[in-house]
């Protein structure tokens, strides 16, 4: 049973009374915000100079002097930090952001981690450089849309890009009294009660809100202010197909006509999703929509308030990158294999408390198909390997050895469990064989080569890079993963991971079903859908036309999806905000991808 959000005040007991609710409170429609920026603090122009004493670093007023000769190191206590190295004129590096400690519960994604953030100081001058730090913006939005329902009823929903955080329900009933608002929902068998003020001159609403820890001040916008509330703005043209533009991405745009796919069926995506409520209840909060077919660009929109130059939170898309990377050149080359095992390559983290035979069998493959057997769910809150538990304790810091420190419950390949360290612990393997820093790592062997633009990725709480899922990417990057793939392991005639790495990992290795995850018919449709994974890759069945399409892809929470059909030569990225709504998110590819683009194809 959900328990009532404490309010702000007492209301009085009016509120129960038909005189209470006859009050329409019209004056309160409209469209409401309150913007709570966490920073971080530091950002904006990076200077470093070579001086006697060393490299001095300066940013935002603060300075810091330099550890290292090749390998830099500058701490601007604890506003961040910056690594990196002179390479020729300039110094290529990393500007490290803080984490914040999130209120009202771990949230396992979000700008709150910290971040490491590629960035590249040109020579100003001799001994001189200069570069932009760029972080992730921690910010947390509340929209807040009053209007008449169908029924005349004065009703409220809370939206925030971010989190999803919706205060609990969809929609609200509104109640005033005097300057008292109540926004109250029936849920199961409980009320959800917000408890607000009213404040004049200029309107303002107060209001607690658990997922901030503090009190919201939401502000009345104008129409202009308000655009961002919905998909495009209100009373804006009708949207028509256009070629995608083309930039210093390495992407190849088209018309989509030229590959074959109907431009009229794509605009009609994009209208439905343009028009769409975000007051609806659940609402389809899609941020982006990309397409490429036969190797080109041919769809590139974004909605929100986004945009091709806005680097979107992954979540647990980013796992996929596990599998990605173990396929590239140094991996491959430090020996690593999906048949190697974990414990022999972190061997050196040991000791392990529960100690188990069955440990030692535990292999990269079984990582990246969650099933390792280590007592790790991230469907089950009371498991010790849960991902919010694990990033919210603070005993240990290294994410590795804490894994690796679970009791091992069922032998290696024989159980399925969703679990996010499971994967990040192929991240320790990656960064213990190859000698990298993750970050780092990605740069080098993807990011680089696939002419990524802004990229952070996120880090564990011992600064090491965190592989379970959380980097921010631009859409338009993402989608390259896909392109690449579709195109034998090759972007733009250089090649990243071999054709055998690509057709290996994209095969199925595991089934999902009641059976392997232990769990009944019923609860197993609570948390699963009957599929098969490859190696860090979810495996699909599309329906378009009367025939089925085998896709593979990456999805993380809130509607992050990166979506490839061979057959079709064919991959979709679609970014969302429907974070913790499930139900809503797993639908777009078959309601999107299998209904709407596939068809679209013209057949020769």
């Amino acid at each position: 049973m959900m328990r009532a959000f404490v309010g702000l005040l007492a209301l009085p007991a009016l509120f129960l009374s038909p005189q209470a609710r006859a009050q329409p409170g019209e004056s309160l429609i409209g469209v409401w915000r309150a913007v709570v920026d966490h920073g971080p603090k530091l950002h904006g122009r990076l200077v470093i100079r070579k001086s006697r004493i060393g490299y001095l670093a300066s940013v935002g007023g603060q300075r810091a002097l330099g550890t290292g000769s090749d390998d830099l190191r500058f701490a601007f206590g604890p506003d961040g930090s910056f690594r990196g190295r002179v390479e020729g004129h300039s110094i290529t590096g990393f500007w490290i952001q803080p984490s914040r400690a999130t209120e009202g519960g771990g949230d396992a994604g979000g700008a709150s981690q910290s971040f490491a953030t590629p960035m590249r100081l040109a020579e100003i001058g001799r001994g001189a450089w200069s570069g932009t730090i760029e972080p992730v913006r921690d910010r947390f939005t509340l929209w807040l849309s009053i209007f008449k329902d169908t029924d005349q009823t004065l009703t409220a929903a809370f939206r925030n890009p971010e989190r999803n955080s919706t205060g609990g329900a969809s929609r609200f009933q509104v109640l005033v009294a005097g300057n008292s608002i109540r926004f109250s929902a029936k849920r199961d068998q409980s009320t959800i009660v917000h408890d607000a003020q009213l404040l004049g001159n200029p309107d303002r609403i107060l209001v607690d809100w658990k997922d901030v820890g503090s009190t919201l001040e939401l502000e009345r916008v104008s129409a202009v202010g308000a655009a961002t509330f919905y998909p495009r703005a209100p009373g804006s043209a009708a949207y028509v197909y256009r070629r995608p533009p083309e930039l210093a991405d390495g992407w190849k745009t088209a018309n989509a006509s030229s590959t074959g796919l109907d431009e009229q069926l794509l605009q009609s995506i994009v209208r439905a999703i343009a028009q769409s409520d975000p007051t609806a209840r659940p609402p389809q909060l899609i941020h982006s929509l990309l397409v490429a077919h036969k190797g080109k660009l041919v769809l590139d929109e974004y909605f929100y308030g986004f945009d091709r130059t806005t680097p979107h939170d992954l979540r647990s898309a980013g796992k996929t990158f596990a599998s990605v990377l173990l396929g590239t050149a140094p991996a491959r080359s430090a020996g690593l294999s999906p048949q190697s095992r974990i414990y022999d390559l972190m061997r050196s983290l040991g000791p392990f408390p529960n100690p188990d035979p069955r440990k030692s069998e535990i292999t990269l493959a079984n990582l990246m198909t969650h099933t390792s057997g280590l007592a790790c769910n991230d469907n089950d809150d009371t498991s010790p390997g849960n991902e919010e538990t694990m990033q919210g304790q603070t005993a240990e810091p290294n994410w590795w050895r804490y894994t690796l420190d679970l009791p091992q419950l069922f032998r290696p390949g024989v159980r399925y469990a969703y679990c996010s360290a499971n994967m990040n612990l192929v991240g320790g393997a990656l960064t213990r064989a190859t000698g990298t820093w993750l970050p780092d790592l990605f740069r080098r062997t993807l990011a680089e080569p696939l002419q990524f633009g802004e990229w952070h990725w996120n880090l564990m709480a011992n600064g090491e890079g965190y592989l379970g899922g959380g980097a921010f990417l631009l859409p338009r990057d993402f989608l390259k993963i896909g392109q690449m793939y579709l195109d034998g392991g090759v972007w733009n005639g250089r090649r990243i991971v071999p054709a055998g790495w690509v057709r290996e990992s994209t095969r199925p290795h595991v089934e999902i079903n009641p059976e392997t995850t232990g769990l009944s018919d019923d609860e197993f449709g609570n948390f699963y859908l009957r599929a098969e994974d490859g190696l860090a890759w979810h495996l699909n069945i599309l329906k378009a036309g009367g025939r089925t399409y085998r896709t593979y892809g990456a999805t993380g929470n809130g509607g992050q999806l990166l979506i490839v059909v061979p057959e079709a030569d064919l991959a979709v990225v679609i970014t969302g905000g429907n974070f913790s709504q499930g139900g809503v998110w797993l639908r777009w590819a078959q309601q999107i991808v299998g209904d709407k683009i596939i068809p679209a194809i013209r057949q020769p």
